[in-house]
């Protein structure tokens, strides 16, 4: 009989997607992958070479749980120049990807019965961390199109057992970048309460539309002693496979992090760790500069290809490299007992009709939404985008299953 916390953990909607449309790619089928979070672009030169010369130099022992030094004395310069404020390596721990940051902060700071404010739709490995340190997660629910909280609805959300508020600015899955005036207002909110905060800002290398990323402490720098900062290299330099993230926080967290790292994985993989140093004190940033380009344009084509959806409002995208689309009015007007009924239903109609792998919104706790990467190469994504389009315009018309790749030796 497995644990009890096992029964607890939400599924991983966006890895299910993923291994669904690499299953109908290897059976041949046509299948252009819009699940995954991670964009398709190939590997920075600097950080080859970093790790090709780390291998040469025979790096394969044990590193201090939380990094090696001089990899987090460069973190902290890098969080130095991008927050504003300063920081060193006795402020930064280096993980196994963002993922296991947001663990060492929940179990850090959350005891059972501990309540933390999560705003939904979420990144369903938040409110799965939290349940697995035996809290329990408190959603506030965000609405369209700007997907930013209200102080009011955060207000009411907080209780005498709440202990932590969890952000994550620029958003996964909806794109929302939380403007500095909302950052602040959680920011007296966590001191008048005296609540953590956990920030997971591991899209903040990708803000469009004249907007910047700006960090909570940042923007109210008098959270810093109770806010836990985390991001990501998997994201930035698009190597989501080295799992390399890191957080940034006051020293008891980060000794409290050096006990679970220690128990848990040891260190982060060595290799990679040398190969991040060098690339953060070789790079003249052109590989990030290039693949920002190449996300902008992206975004900018697909927002035009997404705006002929009817009764869809084009997604905003302001931040992270997804479009997320509020299908709440077509949904409505599905028809009674079709094929069709809900979020789910349009994701495998997507798949199995239109070639498109999507993430439906109840991954994220929303009935209405699909998330839609676009960091996929430009020459797939725009005519995958057109599948898209032209299938969701046409879920109205539906009286039974169309199957319109099979009649072009496509899918069946």
């Amino acid at each position: 009989m497995l644990a009890q916390r096992m029964s607890s953990l939400l599924e991983p909607g966006t890895a299910a997607a993923r291994e669904i449309a690499r299953i109908a790619a290897a059976a041949g089928r046509p299948i252009v992958d819009l699940a995954a979070g991670e964009v398709v672009i190939g590997l920075p030169p600097t950080v080859r070479e970093g790790a090709i010369a780390a291998i040469e130099a025979g790096a394969n022992r044990y590193t201090d749980s939380i990094g090696i030094e001089p990899l987090r004395e460069a973190v902290a310069e890098k969080l130095t120049a991008s927050t504003h404020v300063n920081w060193a390596a006795q402020n930064i721990v280096i993980t196994n990807g963002a993922k296991q940051a947001l663990l060492n902060a929940v179990f850090a700071i959350l005891d059972p019965g501990d309540e933390a404010i999560i705003f939904r739709p979420c990144w369903p490995t938040i409110p799965s961390q939290v349940l697995l340190a035996g809290a329990k997660p408190v959603f506030v629910d965000v609405k369209p199109p700007t997907y930013i909280p209200t102080l009011e609805a955060i207000h009411a959300a907080v209780t005498s057992q709440t202990k932590a508020i969890i952000l994550n600015s620029p958003n996964n899955p909806t794109g929302a970048v939380y403007d500095r005036t909302t950052l602040q207002a959680i920011g007296d909110l966590a001191v008048n309460y005296q609540l953590w905060i956990v920030s997971d800002e591991c899209y903040s290398s990708f803000v469009f539309n004249g907007h910047g990323h700006e960090s909570i402490v940042t923007a109210h720098p008098g959270v810093r002693a109770q806010t836990i900062l985390v991001n990501s290299f998997s994201k930035e330099l698009a190597i989501t496979g080295w799992r390399l993230g890191y957080f940034a926080a006051p020293p008891a967290i980060v000794s409290a992090a050096k006990k679970l790292q220690s128990h848990m994985t040891s260190n982060v993989n060595v290799i990679a760790q040398h190969a991040i140093l060098h690339h953060l004190k070789v790079s003249d940033g052109s590989f990030e500069r290039d693949m920002f380009k190449r996300l902008a344009s992206a975004r900018r084509d697909g927002i035009a290809v997404l705006s002929r959806l009817v009764d869809v409002q084009t997604p905003l995208a302001d931040g992270s490299f997804y479009f997320y689309l509020d299908l709440g009015e077509r949904i409505a007007k599905l028809p009674v007992n079709g094929p069709v009924q809900g979020i789910d239903d349009i994701a495998r109609i997507l798949l199995e009709e239109a070639g498109v792998a999507a993430v439906a919104g109840s991954t994220f706790g929303d009935p209405a939404g699909l998330r839609l990467s676009f960091g996929a190469p430009g020459e797939l994504l725009i005519p995958a985008l057109e599948r898209v389009v032209d299938t969701l315009n046409a879920l109205n018309d539906r009286q039974r299953p169309k199957d319109v790749f099979s009649r072009s030796g496509g899918l069946s």
